[in-house]
């Protein structure tokens, strides 16, 4: 095969290699034979928990097996006909065969990133919180935008995005916002995001066209799962339930139905005001039981989630990634050194460069300022 071809033929292989490790290949059919075996038992949906946890992880093996195999032929089928394609003098065959390999390549580096998704609450669907910070209406609308941004990336993914809580700038976009996102690997995608995002633009506000900067904060925790206990105090918190005010249209809530706990010991404080009180309390319960799951999270692995543990205030010095519109155009993440002038893009959610830069310097093992230096 010419250089190039070969080239990304390797590529492609040395992807196979890590997605067979991480899938424990010669195991992996007898796991599902296990799967299936507890899948026909009788008395599986007495537990309908259990039973959706089960089948979730089948289904996660299937995905996982199916991935593999797959990359895996269509590897040496491209392989074959460009061998073919050359043995015959085939210039179209050999063209269409190393298109095809290009196509694979990127697939299987995707699929490659994806399997390094495998912390303990990787899987689990997530929380997202937004913040403004320093900059005033700047700031809201900046938080407005990331709001955007982020719900455009989950729902290319097919996530199920749900608005928990939103309080409205005075003047502009939102002071505040939490979604809870919905989906295989939402937290291990999403937490790369937990930090401090800085915008450099025109003000549309500023009747001098001066350039601004604004900041936003940004944090991401699991959903906790049902097997997993998390023990709340009752002493330890305080609930209180206030008048909610949202944005306009379907956020509008003009009843005393919106909750908010906060955490004594940890000085969290959750909220939630778009369903009924009672509702509002569960959500709130496990808004902040999450949050609390985190923080041991990020205790036992300072780099699963270095950004969020270390966010601070949002303003100058906190930053994880830059935006920059004006004088140019760039996207920048502080901690990997990812950057991409397709800002535009990046904004309408197209964060998956950025994310998956983030999460293989994770698994890597380096520290920010090694990967600042490379």
């Amino acid at each position: 095969m010419r250089a190039e071809a070969q080239n990304t033929a390797d590529q492609i292989s040395k992807s196979l290699e890590l997605l067979a490790q991480r899938l424990d290949v010669e195991t992996a059919p007898y796991r599902l034979e296990e799967f299936n075996a507890r899948v026909e038992d009788p008395n599986l949906w007495d537990n309908p928990d259990a039973a959706q946890k089960l089948m979730r992880e089948r289904q996660s093996l299937v995905d996982a097996i199916d991935t593999y195999e797959g990359i895996k032929q269509e590897l040496a089928d491209n392989v074959e006909l460009i061998e073919l394609g050359e043995m015959e003098e085939d210039e179209e065959v050999i063209s269409d065969a190393e298109a095809a390999l290009k196509a694979l390549a990127e697939k299987a580096a995707q699929k490659e990133l994806e399997a390094l998704l495998n912390g303990e609450a990787d899987s689990n669907d997530t929380f997202l919180e937004i913040n403004s910070g320093a900059g005033g209406t700047e700031s809201c609308d900046w938080a407005s935008m990331l709001a955007r941004m982020y719900v455009r990336w989950a729902e290319k993914k097919g996530y199920k995005v749900d608005l928990q809580a939103e309080s409205a700038g005075e003047e502009a976009g939102i002071k505040s916002a939490t979604y809870k996102i919905e989906g295989h690997n939402a937290y291990g995608w999403l937490k790369s995001e937990s930090g401090v995002h800085r915008l450099v633009r025109i003000s549309p506000f500023d009747s001098a066209a001066k350039r601004h900067t604004s900041f936003t904060s940004v944090k991401v925790y699991p959903v906790v799962d049902d097997n997993i206990e998390i023990e709340v105090n009752p002493s330890d918190i305080r609930i209180d339930t206030y008048r909610s005010s949202g944005a306009g249209g379907q956020h509008v809530n003009t009843t005393d139905s919106a909750v908010r706990i906060t955490h004594h010991p940890t000085g969290i404080v959750v909220t939630s005001s778009e369903k009924s009180q009672h509702q509002n309390r569960d959500i709130a319960m496990k808004a902040l039981k999450s949050r609390l799951y985190q923080m041991e999270l990020d205790k036992r692995s300072a780099l699963v989630n270095e950004a969020h543990e270390n966010a601070g205030d949002a303003g100058w010095g906190n930053q994880i990634r830059s935006y920059v519109l004006q004088p140019y155009q760039m996207v920048k993440d502080l901690r990997t050194n990812y950057e991409t002038s397709d800002t535009k893009g990046v904004l309408d959610g197209d964060l998956d460069g950025l994310m998956g830069a983030t999460l293989a310097l994770a698994v890597s093992g380096k520290s920010r300022a090694e990967a600042q230096g490379d």
